[in-house]
């Protein structure tokens, strides 16, 4: 029953490629005509309201498991402390059935839901930010939104988030960053604490209405243009174009450094629409899940709006998701050098499933696959070129999909948690992505074999 009801629910679910779990104060999520999951159903969701036709041996839940759930249920119902009501406890319940699976999957109340659909239209009230809620009720930053109340601020990735106004974050909360959220204008003092420092401190930010242009763009260098993409919304394509040709409105450029450092991913069609403006051919990236509508694959159509110009992508540790796989597209293509930092390895897709009620499950459905057949989960994308924050000195970022509890295993076997890139801020990096794409169109390479990432 349970398989028939998920290849229907499938069918019309929204699957994107995306970072964290549910914390609603960055934009990520994507349109539903967008979804590389959405196709026809599996052939049994014809069946599954037909209770005999969906017994099969794989759906059947052993009945002393349901006895032992409703054993349970009873008991807290009539003893805990204080009244529960069926509804919460059967919403907590649902909630545990998805808590652990993977960092990534979620249950999603009506509102939540509601909410991460208006910010795929890049537009919401808050400070800014990307976040994971740590098991302890504390928020850790992936990344803070360009130029948004929290980035002005001087939040950092990898920076935690341990109370908002004055009241401690605890372990069991629905969604820690609600407070997070109000009225442009109004104020949030969130206590820090961050690495290298000896106590925690107190950060005032004041709340705007983030309106996410995901794409910005310049010129470095006479003939060298620069676009960075923060995210991945249902623009984001568009908008990438218009920057392009907006740099190319002279002409054709000799070389472009494309800034991916500390995106968290998105819309993953969003990626692939991109890389395919700047492939002629090959494959984009795969999708493989355990049932056969989790399975895609995305190929590159003529025409490379750059025009064959040499190509730099720029990452780091913060790097995650629909980034990777814009980065891993161009580099197995022979496209592109990578420069920074080991990125995220944030290497599964997640589908969004509308409830009746109002609600949402987020799942993950499929793994994702490079062009030359390689996983990044839990590894990352390993650059050409190696560059280290100002200084010199290695600092490992703080969370990566390697040391997320739960996270799904990589399949090259690597070792937990000693994998992590480095956060790359500044403008340091772009200069060195400059001088990396000035190299390249000095001395075209030569086409190699792609090396696994």
């Amino acid at each position: 029953m349970l398989c028939c009801l998920l290849a229907l629910a499938l069918g019309q679910g929204v699957a994107f490629a995306q970072e964290t779990p549910p914390i609603k104060d960055a934009p990520e999520a994507p349109a539903a005509s967008d979804s590389p999951a959405n196709g026809t159903p599996a052939t049994e969701s014809g069946d599954a309201e037909d209770p005999d036709t969906a017994q099969t041996a794989n759906a059947k839940v052993p009945l002393d498991e349901i006895r032992r759930f409703v054993t349970v249920f009873n008991a807290v119902r009539q003893a805990y402390v204080d009244p529960v009501d069926d509804h919460v406890l059967m919403r907590a319940a649902i909630r545990g059935l998805l808590l652990d699976l993977d960092p990534h999957s979620a249950y999603m109340e009506k509102s939540d839901a509601e909410q991460f659909s208006e910010q795929t239209r890049g537009s919401y009230d808050g400070v800014g930010l990307e976040l994971q809620q740590l098991p302890d009720g504390s928020l850790r930053i992936v990344a803070p939104i360009d130029d948004a109340p929290a980035a002005r601020a001087g939040l950092r990735s990898g920076d935690r988030i341990i109370a908002i106004d004055g009241k401690l974050l605890r372990a069991g909360q629905n969604d820690g960053s609600e407070p997070l959220r109000g009225a442009a204008g109004s104020k949030v003092t969130v206590k820090i604490v961050r690495a290298g420092k000896p106590a925690p401190f107190d950060v005032t930010l004041t709340r705007a209405t983030i309106r996410t242009a995901s794409v910005r763009g310049r010129v470095l260098a006479p003939g060298y243009g620069y676009i960075r993409i923060s995210s991945f919304q249902a623009s984001t394509a568009d908008e990438f174009v218009k920057q392009l040709d907006a740099l190319q409105k002279d002409g054709p450029l000799h070389g472009l450094v494309l800034d991916l450092r500390s995106n968290p991913g998105g819309l993953l069609v969003g990626a692939v629409q991109i890389a395919d403006e700047l492939l002629d051919s090959g494959i984009i990236v795969t999708t493989r899940g355990r049932e056969a509508i989790g399975n895609s694959r995305f190929d590159a159509t003529p025409g490379d709006r750059l025009h064959g110009a040499p190509l730099v992508v720029l990452v780091d540790a913060g790097s995650a998701s629909a980034s990777e796989v814009l980065a891993g597209a161009l580099h197995d293509n022979h496209r592109a050098r990578v420069v920074g930092s080991r990125t995220f390895g944030k290497g599964s897709v997640q589908t969004l499933l509308p409830l009746d009620n109002g609600d949402s499950v987020k799942v993950t459905t499929a793994r994702y696959f490079t062009p030359s057949g390689h996983s990044i989960q839990a590894l990352g994308i390993v650059p050409d070129v190696e560059l280290h924050p100002d200084g010199g000195q290695r600092r490992p970022a703080p969370v990566s999909e390697a040391v997320l509890p739960g996270h799904l295993a990589s399949e090259a076997g690597a070792m937990e948690g000693d994998n992590a890139g480095e956060v790359l801020p500044g403008e340091a990096p772009i200069a060195a992505a400059l001088a990396e794409l000035k190299r390249m169109v000095a001395q075209p390479a030569l086409p190699q074999e792609s090396r696994p990432l």
